[in-house]
């Protein structure tokens, strides 16, 4: 009888943990820390900009907006709408030329304008 419970346990863990309803996209894998390349370009005052240099992006997601912490003195990039992509990515909403951000569980790229502001981001987790 012991046998048997103890399979039939092992099964509900098994079956459960392997649920194809469980997409990491749906979770929150894409926040944390990236580590890479990144930039700042203020085309309306270049005392503002911060050459490529290596840094960080903290991910940050509140309801279905994200929100990208720059070290190295770089302003924040705030309230990004995403959509999924396939199996486990994330790209911005406002995908376009110029603005466009792309999220997986472990590359973070980003190449956006914004109010004539560049952020650029190619970074790891």
């Amino acid at each position: 009888m012991m046998k048997i419970m103890g399979l039939l346990l092992v099964a509900t863990i098994f079956f459960t943990a392997c649920s194809k309803d469980d997409d990491p996209a749906d979770n929150d894998i894409f926040i944390g820390n990236y580590k890479g390349k990144i930039s700042y370009t203020d085309l309306g005052n270049s005392e503002n900009n911060k050459p490529l240099a290596d840094g960080t992006v903290n991910v940050k997601k509140l309801g279905n907006t994200y929100y990208f912490s720059f070290s190295n003195d770089i302003p924040d990039l705030n309230g990004v709408e995403f959509e999924k992509k396939g199996d486990n990515v994330l790209v911005n909403i406002d995908s376009k030329e110029g603005a466009l951000i792309r999220i997986d569980a472990g590359k973070l790229t980003i190449a956006f304008t914004k109010d004539n502001k560049i952020w650029t981001a190619d970074c790891q987790r």
